[in-house]
This record gives structure tokens, sequence and C-alpha cells, in this order.
């Protein structure tokens, strides 16, 4: 992890303070981006993707708080920076596509004054010069009939159409960082692959860097240079896309991808991974993987496995794997 990356995250922790005791949402994460780079972060449900994202804007909601780490992004630390500087940085620099767009588009304004609002905001365009902008962003998109849709409210478009209209909000200022948060999750099939191959279109065009967090390893192989797996608030994998899915050392790495059904595969049922994710108030000592892991060790329960380079800038955070690539 070198000088030249446009984001570097060190050992970021980010708690939740609930009734029941301290919720780890992320423990100790590690990773850097590079410019014109898309990683993909992947993990299941629960395991911190999306607050680790939110973490990186800022925009941690009470009970929760950043205690921990650093967010470098162009050099500077942006968990010192004060609230008036992260708002100027918010949709300019950094801008971000949130799950569900039916929720992160407000209701009571129609489309074109959402996207006009970020022109006027970031480039100090004026109002007139804004809404024109925002046609031509919505037309880019590929929405149709752009002037009629700028003056809808976001219930009247469909599902992949406000998703589109998020992705035209993103963009607006050419930011140097885009994360997508789980941008294709509630379209359907179809409409998943045309938002995927519009965001990689829009990304060489724009060149910006991108953060992909998703669950689904299909999406981050067609889409992404490099990937992260996470587990139970840490990073457990970080590798080049094609060596992920080659050589993967961490055995939770392994079982993702031996769940993903194959259709060469014999009419067998699907592997799982056996048992269940850790609860965060309460994890496991040791590697938090290891109560479900294959071939556990004695040091496994005992010692926070360390996050090392193993090579070819593939990181792991498991002592038996990389002791075996030490001493082979």
């Amino acid at each position: 992890m070198g000088d030249e990356d446009l984001l570097r995250v060190s050992d970021l922790e980010t708690h939740f303070f609930s009734y029941r005791g301290v919720v780890k949402a992320v423990d100790g994460v590690f990773f850097n981006m590079r410019k014109g780079e898309s990683l993909g972060l992947v993990g299941e449900t629960g395991s911190g993707k999306s607050v680790t994202a939110l973490s990186i804007m800022r925009l941690i909601p009470p009970p929760g708080r950043i205690v921990g780490g650093k967010v470098i992004f162009q050099g500077e630390n942006l968990l010192e920076k004060p609230e008036e500087e992260m708002r100027k940085i918010r949709g300019k620099r950094i801008s971000m596509i949130f799950q569900d767009p039916m929720t992160s588009l407000n209701p009571v304004f129609r489309v074109g004054e959402q996207l006009a609002e970020v022109f006027t905001q970031h480039q100090g365009l004026d109002k007139k010069e804004a809404e024109k902008k925002s046609v031509d962003l919505l037309k880019s998109v590929g929405i149709p009939d752009p002037d009629r849709r700028a003056k809808q409210f976001p219930h009247q478009l469909s599902g992949g159409m406000r998703q589109r209209a998020m992705i035209a909000m993103a963009l607006a200022s050419r930011p140097d960082l885009l994360i997508a948060d789980e941008p294709t999750t509630a379209l359907d099939v179809t409409i998943q692959a045309q938002i995927l191959e519009l965001i990689k279109e829009l990304k060489r065009e724009v060149g910006t860097s991108m953060l992909l967090i998703t669950h689904n390893l299909g999406v981050v192989a067609e889409t992404c240079d490099r990937i992260a797996i996470m587990y139970a608030g840490s990073i457990v994998e970080l590798a080049k896309s094609v060596t992920l899915f080659k050589n993967p050392l961490h055995p939770y790495t392994r079982g993702l991808l031996d769940c993903i059904p194959r259709i060469d595969a014999p009419k067998e049922k699907l592997a799982v991974i056996p048992g269940l994710v850790p609860d965060l108030i309460q994890p496991p000592l040791g590697c938090k993987f290891h109560p479900r892991c294959e071939c556990p060790s004695d040091r496994c329960s005992a010692e926070k496995p360390q996050f090392l380079n193993v090579g070819d800038d593939h990181w792991v955070a498991c002592d038996r794997n990389v002791g075996n690539i030490r001493n082979p």
C-alpha cells in the first residue's frame, strides 16, 4: 500500500453503543485504492460493508461512532476534518450510490430539482443552467424523455429509472471516488446488467475510482480490478480479481467461492459454510472465523491473525495459510 493511493483506510474502527453492549461493526479495517481502480468489497449481510462506506463518508448515525483509525483521501485524513469541510467533499470529490433509491431520493422534490442542487451547490451554476445540465445528465444515463422525467417525482419513476437518476446525481460533479453500495439489489436481473454496464461506462469516461459493495462475487468478477473479502467487521483477504478466483487463501473466501452454483458441477446440494456469523458484541477470541473453519489450529482460537502481504499484492489474515506460504 503505497503513497500513490487515492484512498488508504488504516485500522478503521466503528462501534455502535447499544443497551446489550458495544457492537464492533468495523473492527480494524485495512485497504487501499488507486486512482482509476475498481475495488469490490464482498461479504455476507452484516459483515460491515455498508458501515465501512458510511465511515469513509463520515455519515455514521447515532448510536454509532468512529472510534479509531485513519481514512487518508488524496493525502488528507478525513476523520480529522471539520463537518463543514466534509460537506464540501461529499458529492463533489466523493459520491455515493445508496442501496435503495426510493429512500435516497427526496419524495417531495422533483427529480430534476434534486439533480440541479448538485450543480448549484458544488459548481456554483445558476438555477436555469443547473436545470439544463440536469436534463442532459438524465439523458446521458439512458433515461428516455429526460425533459418530462426531470419534472416528475421519484415515485413516478420505475426502480431502474430511479437508480439511473441516483447514478447521474453521484457522477454529476465528476468525483474522484464513487462508492456504490449494492447498486442493483432491488432490481431485476436484466436491469441489474444494464445498471452495472452503465456504471462501468461512465466510470471509464469520467476516470473515477469505484468502491463497489456487494455480496455477489459474480458482479465483482465482471466489474472490479481487485476484491476485498470482509468477515465480521474485518478484511480477511485482498487480492487482484484473477488471483482471488484462481488462488483463494482464506478459508472464508474458499467457502464463498464453493457456494457459487456451477453449470458443469454434478447435481448435488450446494456447498454451505457451516455455523453462524458471530455476535459482534461478543465475537470469538483469536480469528473470528475459526469456529466455522474447516481446519483451525490451537493458535487460531488464541491469537488474532495479522493482515499480511503474501506476495503480488495479495493480502490475507490467516496464520495457517501465511505460514504455509512462507514455509512450503
